[in-house]
């Protein structure tokens, strides 16, 4: 039987450079656009055109190098954002729908029912000028959820090929997460795509779970760049997917830590020597009971094998360490 795909909608264009103090040049987001690509991720989040004009450039720029992956533009309910995005070419338009009470009253002024009105007639809008729609419900982890489904299934018959189900403010639990994204995935005929943060530390939990209860899609930045703790991590959910899930997840696993010292470069956001994946003392070893396990049998203290990421296992030499260390090599 085929493996269930998961799709990768990387955002560290977008949601990864809002981190405060984070700020790509245009060279540097077309190096990670096409490092992206060459990954193998499915979407890449390549920006906000509606910020103005060097955004617009930026976003254009990555339109016109011919990736294979989708390219999609990040915009709020705003006719002037639709506008922008469709004027630099974008045919894949990423349209951000406030859905709590919280978002709607305080931040908009607004009601549950004008909402739905203004998204229905930008959908339209944008579909009848060749774009394809998708629609985010942001803040959606503390929405009512009828409302909420009500929103997606109105998207849905407005002509949206795909929905986002954000966990805006990083609050849900991969068991919370299993059951709203189960509901409804069941009650749609289209695509649903989870967008995790990492408030709570489960930005890879929560896509996981998300991917097991019925989203084809997930949203993540590499480093785990984002707001404030920052987005589910491109490549701790990849690697999950694929090794404990058994998904089929298109991305080349060996890239994973060439990609994440490009980001940590351009961003300036050092990644942690612990972190997973990529991080630099994730396959070293000083514990003499650790070291002679190894030397019998890696998998006695490794669950995943270096080699499957380009990098090599090493063994420190420090107070842990046994007499045998030294002839493994630091």
């Amino acid at each position: 039987m085929d493996k269930r795909k998961l799709h990768i909608v990387d955002s560290t264009l977008r949601d990864g450079e809002q981190s405060p103090g984070v700020a790509f040049s245009l060279e540097e987001k077309k190096e990670i656009a096409a490092a992206l690509d060459m990954l193998g991720v499915d979407v890449i989040e390549a920006g906000i055109p509606v910020m103005g004009k060097e955004e617009m450039e930026s976003v254009y720029e990555i339109l016109q190098m011919g990736l294979g992956a989708e390219i999609l533009t990040w915009n709020r309910m705003r006719y002037e954002d639709i506008r922008s995005s469709l004027v630099i070419g974008a045919r894949n338009i990423h349209i951000s729908v406030p859905s709590s009470d919280i978002q709607i009253t305080r931040k908009l002024g607004s009601t549950r029912e004008e909402v739905l009105h203004a998204m229905a007639v930008l959908v339209e809008l944008a579909v009848a000028r060749g774009a394809s729609v998708s629609i985010g419900a942001e803040d959606a982890s503390r929405a009512d959820r009828q409302f909420l489904l009500t929103l997606f299934q109105l998207a849905q018959r407005e002509g949206a090929y795909r929905v986002r189900y954000a966990d805006t403010v990083g609050a849900l639990e991969p068991f919370g997460v299993m059951e709203r994204i189960g509901s409804l995935s069941g009650k749609l005929d289209i695509p649903v795509d989870f967008h995790g943060h990492n408030d709570f530390g489960l930005g890879t939990a929560n896509a996981l779970a998300a991917f097991r209860a019925g989203a084809d899609y997930v949203s993540c930045c590499v480093n785990g760049l984002g707001e404030r703790a920052g987005n589910t991590a491109l490549e701790e959910i990849a690697v999950a997917a694929a090794l404990m899930e058994g998904a089929r997840v298109d991305i080349d696993l060996g890239g994973l830590p060439a990609l994440s010292k490009m980001v940590e470069t351009s961003s300036g956001r050092m990644v942690h020597a612990s972190k997973p994946i990529v991080g630099d003392m994730v396959f070293s070893h000083e514990a003499g009971i650790h070291v002679d396990g190894i030397r019998k049998e890696p998998k006695t203290y490794e669950y995943l094998e270096p080699g499957l990421f380009g990098r090599e296992r090493r063994f420190i030499q420090g107070k842990h360490s046994s007499r045998k260390t030294p002839l493994l090599g630091v």
